[in-house]
């Protein structure tokens, strides 16, 4: 067989579909080689009007394909089709290559079974012989498939999932929409690479979801860390065109023109885009790495302040408990202090608890706490902290796990507890919420310099506005020390 598909030549190539394990081994050593033929001749998918065609790459496709490397990121417009080539991609490598284990990882469960649903689809379709012959499986369900005699799997998870990828050694891995990851998409990534060996695949993909977040940050640092940048613009994608072209050009539309060579067709599509989608359309149809960051999830603190106060912030001088606790000002005789504490359940895979302390009379911030820990541990830790800040005002959150902390505190004997209408602790509300997040964002607009803490810089800079308008933590992202800092200024000001 391999001097059969050595001498003809490529046009006239048909690959047998009576291939034993030797020859799928053979043909994976030669992967490159045979990687168009192989998608044409043997995996079929839904194009956009639903028939079931031969894999043919688009250009955003091909693009990619073209540039690939070990490690990529990329950062796209919405339906380019990568999702579907980075499934053929590694599909055929799993069928063709002993021992290989591929794992792709959706945002959500129902974008994990649209991912499945495209890699069944290539075992459905593969030639009979092979289907029930060498890559007959013994698992295809659940969304996992075993291929037992080439000791090869192929599965699809859902960030959600803790176990996701655990107590395995992943050949390819596909990370999809990264930048809308729940929980805490930096541990959940960081635990899926680490499963990752040198010589394996690995491919984070994401439409922008703010500038801020996992994603973000992973491209802005790609270079750095050895990952190859694909940016692919909503214009690669053929059918993103209008009949009727466009008349009377803006100096934005003609810049489009003459940089990318768009058509006035495309630029009908392009109006119609943003007369629909309005400004998340610089978000969904992406045309410039920089900018659709910016455009999406708008931030309800001021990016340019935060930025420019990251690069002046020093490191803390004091660090306590592995770097949980952190100490910018020490207590100073005489100065009143507020620590506002956000409470939370203790769980290693949930939010964190946190406190912020900060000077009563400048609303300077001095030190901060942020980690997991239980109702009991967290109270046995602040009242160290408010000894500590001459008996602060501890300022502690009563909605949920809050009730429990305050009952600690009144157990240790810390008196000195924020207390309205006769309860202790501050109630998050409604009406509450918005009002402290606004005291201490417009602390930061005005008085950035009282800000110390990294962790809480960059927290601020994923908690957006929701589209009912209230601001919280973008997906996969925390807001547990914007929280904190928000009751010490909320009752600074009460």
């Amino acid at each position: 067989m391999a001097e059969t598909l050595e001498q003809a030549p490529a046009a006239i190539v048909v690959l047998p579909t009576n291939l034993d394990v030797d020859g799928l081994i053979w043909l994976g050593t030669h992967l490159e080689d045979f990687r168009e033929l192989l998608e044409q001749q043997w995996l079929k998918i839904r194009d956009k009007r639903g028939r079931l065609v031969p894999l043919m790459l688009n250009k955003a496709q091909a693009e990619y394909a073209a540039r690939c490397k070990h490690w990529n990121i990329v950062l796209k417009a919405r339906q380019l089709g990568i999702t579907t080539y980075v499934a053929s991609r590694f599909f055929l490598k799993t069928i063709t290559q002993p021992g290989t284990v591929t794992v792709q990882v959706a945002h959500d469960l129902s974008s994990a079974e649209a991912i499945f649903r495209i890699v069944h689809r290539f075992l459905e379709n593969l030639p009979e012989p092979l289907r029930m012959g060498s890559l007959r499986t013994s698992r295809a369900n659940v969304r996992q498939i075993v291929f037992p005699e080439l000791d090869s799997e192929y599965r699809v998870e859902t960030a959600a999932d803790v176990n996701a990828g655990r107590g395995l050694t992943i050949t390819n891995l596909h990370c999809s929409e990264v930048a809308r990851w729940p929980r805490d998409a930096k541990e959940t990534l960081a635990s899926l690479r680490a499963a990752v060996p040198p010589n394996g695949e690995v491919v984070l993909e994401s439409t922008p979801n703010g500038s801020g977040g996992c994603f973000y940050e992973e491209w802005q640092k790609a270079t750095e860390k050895g990952y190859v940048r694909h940016f692919l613009p909503w214009w690669w994608e053929e059918s993103y065109w209008r009949t009727a072209p466009a008349e009377n050009l803006t100096r934005e539309e003609e810049e489009l023109v003459r940089m990318h060579g768009l058509t006035r067709e495309q630029i009908a599509f392009r109006r119609e885009l943003w007369a629909t989608h309005g400004k998340l359309a610089r978000q969904e149809y992406a045309e410039d790495a920089e900018q659709c960051f910016l455009a999406s999830g708008e931030c309800l603190f001021e990016i340019e302040v935060i930025e420019k106060r990251l690069k002046e912030v020093g490191k803390p001088t004091h660090l306590r408990d592995n770097g949980t606790y952190e100490e910018y000002v020490p207590a100073l005789p005489g100065k009143k202090y507020v620590i506002g504490v956000d409470p939370a359940g203790g769980g290693v895979d949930g939010d964190y608890s946190a406190a912020e302390v900060i000077e009563a009379g400048t609303g300077m911030q001095v030190a901060e706490y942020c980690g997991h820990q239980t109702p009991a541990e967290l109270a046995l830790g602040v009242v160290v902290m408010g000894r500590r800040y001459n008996d602060a005002l501890l300022v502690v959150e009563r909605n949920n796990h809050g009730h429990a902390v305050i009952a600690e505190l009144e157990r240790l004997g810390y008196t000195n507890l924020y207390e309205k209408n006769n309860q202790l602790g501050w109630l998050t509300t409604v009406a509450s919420r918005p009002r402290m997040i606004e005291q201490f964002a417009a602390m930061l607009r005005n008085e950035p310099e009282k800000i110390n803490s990294k962790r809480l810089l960059e927290e601020c800079k994923t908690f957006v506005r929701r589209e009912d308008g209230s601001g919280a933590a973008m997906s996969g992202a925390h807001d547990d020390l914007v929280m904190a800092m928000g009751m010490a200024c909320g009752a600074i000001s009460d």
